[in-house]
């Protein structure tokens, strides 16, 4: 199936471009690169004036598309299409219905600090309405021209859905030739409870949570070498720190890894729908990540 990769009409940045090509290469797939205008009104109803802004709107978004052909460089086979719509995010899911694609591809809000990711009002709306996974391009992201997905890390919470991820991830890393690692995160405050007795009591929760999730993730590997064509196992690693920012950063990451989350468990079926833990590791994720919702896990 195609990626379709969701542009902003207004910018012309290339982090987007760079993860989508990176996508494709390791699928062996093809882009569908487009950049969604607000469409017309009727002819017979619209203004003169109506007829400049609509000029001056095809005119830069079909300059966005040429520097996405430019920076794309013909490193993977891509389609570009201007499509008029009510919205960025219907825009995409339509044509992403239309197209029948396998997943859409996004770029972080500018007001991310570079190397990290912040969702905007429509790139929110869009995970949150999705029927298909949804890969978000961290501010500034860049690759080598022949760069390839090298490891994809599950991001594992100790539920039933993230188990069904984690073995999701491992054919996805298998068909992209890459290894598979499984993370897990947890926070623990530098003040908590009264007196300190309360951060000590949370501190040892977190250790014994630690200890449940390695044991999980055992169980874990230990399905996924039994899965047909099995990838590389990378190991397992767990976050453990005061803040999320922190906990996310005591993993090590690699600049060919994708982080692979799954929906919140309290969203709509067939959509995805980021927790609130969730939504501070896709924050503070130095690497793209793929959102999947439920419906695939």
């Amino acid at each position: 199936m195609s990626l379709l990769v969701g542009l902003n009409p207004a910018s012309r940045s290339a982090s987007v471009l760079h993860l989508a090509a990176m996508l494709a290469r390791s699928a062996d797939t093809d882009l569908i690169v487009t950049t969604v205008i607000p469409e017309t009104w009727p002819r017979a109803a619209a203004a003169r004036d109506d007829a400049e802004w609509q000029a001056y709107t095809h005119e830069t978004a079909n300059a966005v598309l040429d520097h996405a052909a430019a920076v794309l460089g013909g490193s993977v086979r891509a389609e570009f299409v201007l499509h008029e719509a009510a919205s960025a995010r219907r825009g995409l899911l339509e044509l992403a219905e239309l197209r029948d694609v396998g997943m859409i591809v996004i770029g972080s809000s500018s007001a991310a600090p570079l190397g990290r990711i912040a969702l905007g009002s429509e790139s929110d709306a869009l995970l949150h309405a999705s029927p298909v996974p949804v890969a978000i391009a961290p501010r500034g992201f860049r690759t080598k021209g022949d760069a390839r997905v090298g490891r994809v890390t599950a991001a594992y919470r100790g539920t039933d859905s993230s188990s069904t991820l984690v073995l999701d991830a491992a054919t996805v890393a298998a068909a992209v030739g890459a290894s598979l690692r499984i993370a897990s995160f947890a926070v623990v405050p530098r003040t908590s409870g009264t007196a300190g007795a309360g951060l000590d009591a949370e501190q040892g929760i977190a250790e014994k949570w630690a200890e449940d999730i390695q044991a999980d993730v055992a169980r874990l590997l230990s399905e996924v070498s039994t899965l047909p064509d099995p990838p590389e196992l990378a190991g397992t690693v767990i976050g453990l720190a005061d803040t999320w920012e922190a906990a996310v950063d005591d993993v090590e990451w690699d600049a060919d890894e994708v982080l692979v989350v799954g929906s919140s468990s309290l969203g709509p079926l067939a959509r995805v729908f980021l927790g609130s833990n969730a939504t501070k590791v896709v924050r503070h994720s130095p690497v793209p990540v793929v959102v999947v919702p439920r419906r695939a896990l």
